[in-house]
């Protein structure tokens, strides 16, 4: 893969005999985004599950605020309403790797059936 292959805030893939590799910039909002789509939930779900206003977790979700940094009351709450253990949210145990698939339509989360580049309305 060459330097111009590469883009550090999209989805790169190589299709080698059949077999889809992916590989995305793994930052904690990216994480967030994921999960929460495969979760089949809204930004506003997730920010009234997690009982902050959606402005405060839309920013956790595009890495304009970095949810490490937060108190550490509003980003329990944040991962817990995604059902995601904390003490593994920090330490790093949360990748980037939803199972997808490739179809005509482009690569899909194989829990939702949503192209990876759709969100939840």
């Amino acid at each position: 893969m060459t330097a111009s292959d590469k883009n550090t805030d999209r989805l790169n893939t190589i299709d080698f005999s059949g077999y889809q590799i992916c590989h995305v910039t793994e930052k904690k909002g990216s994480i967030l985004r994921e999960k929460r789509v495969t979760l089949g939930l809204t930004q506003a779900q997730v920010a009234e599950k997690a009982k902050v206003a959606l402005p405060q977790y839309q920013k956790f979700e595009t890495n304009t605020r970095n949810i490490m940094t937060c108190s550490f009351q509003i980003a329990c709450r944040i991962i817990e309403a995604l059902g995601m253990n904390i003490s593994d949210f920090y330490h790093g145990e949360y990748h980037i790797g939803e199972e997808v698939f490739c179809d005509n339509e482009g690569l899909k989360y194989v829990k939702t059936g949503k192209l990876i580049s759709e969100d939840v309305t």
